[in-house]
């Protein structure tokens, strides 16, 4: 039976893959309602160092499913339910304690931006676009959501995006920071793969405790808490530091093994 979302595996990625391409991959209720139990199977799992979130059909996701809003939105009681899932989707991306990255190619339009924004890294092609449209429809970004892209392009231009409702293109996005990395459409799945196996070949350990560190600083830990002070010092005693600096003395690749 075909799941409109669901999770794969291959090796150490984990993909959460949109599949709802006849819509352009457009997040139903339902689809929005899975994505915390895909997370939480993602994070459970040891043999997982990375996960990837992305489309099917050449596009990344055009956001909710306008098509369920005259249900999805008919009096208070479907307006909380809905912004709830919506919510708790995103919020389960980006408290995600793996790195997650976000490969776009084609559209990437308002909860697809949101989805993208919850990630730790975005990937594009350049055949990718974006636009945050809430004011077509006259409603505002979330705090969450904005706050977000606020951090990502800076203030002033997440107030162009979203005033204009424009659509930016893969290379204007690279250079406001919206975009981490972009390759050319045509060589974009083997660099993205090339890219996330790198990252899914370090230490697990290591590349959980870099997340946590840098996601604290940027939520204002200017001085180092005790607990951040353990996220440097404890790894010094761990399996991966002794496989990690012995490979580098024999010249070899580590073989790390900590999950």
């Amino acid at each position: 039976m075909h799941a409109p979302i669901r999770l794969a595996r291959d090796g150490a990625i984990a993909t959460l893959l949109i599949d709802n391409a006849a819509r352009r991959n457009a997040m139903s209720r339902a689809m929005w309602a899975a994505v915390p139990a895909l997370v939480a199977e993602a994070v459970a799992d040891p043999a997982v160092a990375v996960l990837r979130l992305t489309g099917s059909g050449g596009h990344f996701c055009g956001g909710a499913d306008i098509a369920e809003f005259g249900e999805a939105y008919a009096d208070a009681a479907a307006i909380a339910h809905s912004n709830r899932l919506i919510r708790e989707a995103i919020e389960a991306i980006a408290a995600c304690p793996k790195p997650t990255l976000a490969t776009i190619r084609g559209a990437c339009v308002g909860g697809g931006v949101a989805i993208a924004l919850a990630c730790d890294l975005r990937l594009a092609a350049d055949d990718a676009r974006f636009a945050v449209t809430p004011v077509r429809l006259g409603l505002t970004y979330s705090h969450a959501d904005t706050r977000r892209l606020v951090l990502a392009v800076g203030s002033n231009r997440a107030k162009e995006m979203l005033f204009s409702a424009r659509i930016v293109e893969a290379a204007e996005a690279a250079r406001i920071g919206l975009v981490d990395r972009l390759w050319a459409a045509e060589a974009f799945e083997a660099e993205a793969a090339r890219y996330l196996g790198g990252i899914a070949a370090t230490s697990r350990p290591a590349l959980r405790g870099v997340k946590a560190m840098v996601n604290a600083i940027a939520g204002g830990a200017a001085a180092e808490t005790p607990a951040l002070a353990a996220l440097f010092e404890s790894p010094f005693a761990g399996d991966d530091f002794q496989e990690g600096y012995r490979a580098f003395l024999e010249k070899r690749p580590p073989r790390f093994t900590a999950p």
